[in-house]
């Protein structure tokens, strides 16, 4: 299946300097994205681009139809809701809004029914995540247009979402971590991000923007971008001893050659390629967050234990991540009191006395 590009209408282009730079063209219209594929500044521009080339020509007439999805969309970008959330949370909700109002933004949302948002989600169905994802978001807005009066009713939340195979992003086990380090030394970036990201538990956004100011002590500190949750943890032994080669003065652990901080999609990239050098095609940068919060519950850790290390807001949430974890370990200790009852009782699998004397 052919891969689907990420900015889809961005493409490469060397200028007369030398240097690679993005440049977006669609019908017509043309719109330069920078020189740091990937980078905040980078998707502001797409973004920005996106609006130019769906309203460049129309003089004269309204930039959107009223009533329409396009009409709808805007008013949810400047709602208190959409206004509240973390900016990489807002840049997640407009890349798949964005792609949703290209294709049906001139239509008007008061005939949307739910045999219509069917037919939309259905057409993902290859990819059941990304069909969710869009699920989420179409009951989002239209939990606004019914909150501005244009429609009694929100279809979207009648649909059902996809039933996902796993759990997600791959989880990585110590086979797989165990490999990667042999691949990558340490000394390499490759080695210092996935020891960062795996005794913090840290996500990409996050990971990126890490350096000594974020060292307390024994302890590092952040507050994470997402949800805003402050988070407080030990450091490994592990991680101060790779940490220890950085220099003091460096912006970030993790920063490009020019001491530039990294994006979070170059490190994502750049994980990628890491991985696949070392055989890993399942393995990504989110997995290492999972693998965090799945060491911390086989090392006995309670759900509590282990939000507040990966900042997660609910017990669900961390439930969730820790779940396979979890239920071996309840096996084992589940096992463990039958195999081995107090007071002289029988243990599992002692054959009854009849049983043995049947068999002698």
């Amino acid at each position: 299946m052919k891969h689907r590009k990420q900015y889809p209408g961005a493409s490469p282009y060397t200028d007369r300097h030398g240097r690679r730079r993005w440049r977006f063209r669609k019908g017509g219209f043309a719109a330069e994205l920078g020189t740091d594929y990937g980078s905040d500044d980078f998707q502001r521009r797409y973004e920005a681009a996106l609006e130019g080339h769906r309203t460049r020509g129309l003089v004269g007439v309204e930039r959107t139809r009223p009533g329409s999805v396009s009409a709808l969309v805007a008013s949810y970008y400047r709602s208190p809701d959409f206004l509240g959330l973390s900016d990489s949370t807002k840049r997640t909700y407009r890349g798949v809004i964005e792609r949703f109002r290209q294709e049906h933004g001139d239509k008007p949302v008061t005939l949307m029914q739910r045999r219509h948002v069917q037919k939309i989600l259905a057409e993902k169905a290859e990819t059941p995540a990304a069909a969710n994802n869009l699920r989420k978001r179409l009951i989002t807005l239209l939990d606004h247009a019914v909150s501005l009066d244009w429609r009694p009713d929100n279809p979207a939340r009648s649909t059902k979402p996809y039933r996902l195979d796993g759990g997600g992003h791959h989880t990585w086990d110590e086979g797989e971590i165990a490999r990667f380090f042999e691949v990558h030394q340490p000394g390499t970036l490759a080695h210092r991000a996935v020891t960062l990201m795996l005794y913090t538990g840290v996500a990409r956004i996050d990971a990126v923007a890490l350096g000594w100011q974020n060292v307390k002590g024994e302890r590092l500190e952040y507050r994470r971008s997402k949800t805003g949750s402050a988070v407080s943890m030990p450091i490994h032994p592990d991680l101060a001893e790779v940490l220890a080669d950085c220099a003091r003065d460096a912006l970030t652990f993790l920063q490009t050659n020019r001491g530039a901080s990294r994006s979070p999609n170059g490190l994502g990239n750049m994980m990628r390629e890491w991985c696949d050098e070392a055989g890993l095609p399942l393995c990504s940068a989110h997995g290492l967050r999972k693998a965090c919060a799945r060491r911390l519950a086989e090392a006995g850790a309670t759900a509590h234990e282990i939000g507040a290390v990966t900042g997660h807001k609910t017990l669900a949430e961390v439930q969730r991540y820790t779940a396979e974890a979890q239920r071996g370990g309840m096996a084992d200790s589940a096992f463990g009191k039958l195999i081995a009852r107090p007071n002289g009782e029988k243990k599992l699998g002692e054959p009854a006395e009849e049983v043995r004397q049947r068999c002698a």
